[in-house]
């Protein structure tokens, strides 16, 4: 039997995309504590995502509103903190995606992936979220 990884790909894709659905709808019923089934082992790697998600974007607040004060004194010609602060978070972010894509790939194709790619965002998003605390308050 012959796998078409495009079709597996697509697939994989539309789990990802309907997981914040999926999240939602079980957010209640799911015992993280002392998750058994593999879907509940991703149902709570993604709600582990979600709650690293809101820190980040708490912190990042905190961050741009730091970049916007240092703006108040740059030079002439110097490039706004607050712009390069948000150009590295656009490019960060799909950076955090493909690495967490590529990391899954250990069990490509199996339904531990997506727990895998969560645990793998989490984790990022832990980092970057240190990062931007340690920006906001060390400069």
């Amino acid at each position: 039997m012959t796998v078409d990884l495009r079709l597996l790909g697509m697939a994989f894709a539309g789990v990802l995309s309907l997981s914040g659905w999926v999240s939602a709808g079980f957010a209640q019923q799911l015992d993280c504590s002392n998750p058994v089934a593999q879907v509940e082992m991703t149902g709570c790697a993604s709600l582990d995502y979600d709650k690293a998600d809101a820190a980040l974007n708490a912190v990042w607040k905190q961050a741009m509103a730091k970049a916007q004060e240092m703006d108040k004194s740059i030079g002439a010609g110097d490039v706004p903190a607050a712009t390069i602060l948000r150009d590295a978070q656009r490019a960060w972010i799909p950076y955090r995606d493909k690495a967490c894509e590529a990391e899954s790939l250990k069990a490509r194709g199996g339904t531990l992936q997506q727990q895998l790619f969560y645990e793998c965002l989490t984790r990022m998003t832990g980092i970057r979220t240190d990062d931007l605390a340690s920006f906001a308050t060390e400069y």
